[in-house]
């Protein structure tokens, strides 16, 4: 069995998350980066649980995470490092756990019905936050006396 043969255990949950991916309607590209990325997660948010089972809400909202021609969804993906599909009554994120959470906010704030520049400006700030946090990890630390 495969489960015996595996050298990592974890890949099997990795290779059950690229098939969710998938169905959530992810690219094969983008849903191996599941696997590629050991720091990279899926994470799904169903808007029925939200918004119950009102169908216009559903595609209210979807609309708003969209945006005209995509620009929404491409700002979040760009702003974040992160993959993002808008399939069903379903969100689907792909990402490492920060980006994809910082994501994920937006996608609340758009959701709960913020302003799409209060959402843009929250992801630049956040995008900001994390380039800051990924150069203090390069910085020496100050040599001690």
């Amino acid at each position: 069995m495969l489960a015996e043969k595996a050298e990592d255990p974890s890949l099997l949950f990795r290779v059950k998350d690229v098939v969710t991916a998938v169905g959530r309607g992810f690219s094969p590209e983008h849903a191996f980066r599941l696997i590629r990325d050991e720091e990279a997660m899926l994470d799904v948010i169903d808007l029925r649980l939200t918004f119950g089972k009102s169908e216009s809400d559903i595609r209210r909202i979807k609309g708003r995470i969209i945006g005209m021609n995509g620009k929404t969804r491409r700002i979040i993906e760009e702003l974040t490092d992160t993959n993002v599909t808008v399939y069903g009554h379903t969100i689907g994120i792909i990402g490492k756990i920060e980006q994809a959470q910082a994501a994920r906010e937006a996608i609340q704030m758009l959701i709960n019905g913020s302003l799409h520049s209060t959402v843009y400006r929250f992801l630049h700030r956040k995008r900001r936050d994390l380039k800051k946090k990924m150069l203090e990890l390069w910085e020496k630390p100050p040599e001690e006396k």
